[in-house]
């Protein structure tokens, strides 16, 4: 990512914050931001903060697009007709291949952020997650959407 990019996505940010996206606004953004990378310059080189931050972003990204999915998921459910065909529940036992405890803890928090699914417990040994799902379609897609989602991207941000 450049720092040019980095600038802009920054001053985005700043826009975003404030709520207001006036060109001045806009701008003082990116002065800030680019005097913020010129002060971290240096360290974010040695420590490849840069890709770190990208890796963030992009689950960030994942994220979001998953909320918004689910959340028109769930009020299709809500309002279908028939609410009892429409309801599926289940728990679900989704194997981790996420060891550390901030990787699991960032991941149930994940899942159960997400509308229609909930976290119910982590097994003993930290290998398996229980799921709780509103309404189940298959339960080998659910673990292998979790498993390429949300955990593959939580791999990348702490490798």
């Amino acid at each position: 990512m450049s720092g040019a990019f980095l600038v802009v996505i920054l001053a985005l940010g700043w826009a975003g914050i404030t709520g207001n996206f006036s060109g001045l606004n806009l701008l003082f953004g990116g002065l800030v931001g680019g005097g913020a990378l010129l002060i971290l310059r240096y360290s974010i080189r040695q420590q490849g903060a840069l890709g770190r931050a990208g890796r963030v972003l992009s689950l960030i990204g994942l994220f979001l697009y998953e909320l918004m999915i689910s959340a028109i998921n769930v009020a299709l459910i809500v309002l279908h007709p028939n609410l009892k065909s429409a309801l599926k529940p289940a728990i679900v036992a989704v194997p981790l291949t996420v060891k550390s405890d901030a990787e699991i803890t960032l991941l149930a928090n994940m899942i159960t952020l997400t509308p229609g699914t909930l976290t119910v417990d982590v097994a003993e040994d930290r290998s398996v997650l229980y799921v709780h799902v509103l309404a189940m379609e298959s339960d080998t897609a659910l673990i292998a959407g979790i498993a390429n989602g949300f955990e593959a991207k939580i791999k990348e941000v702490f490798q």
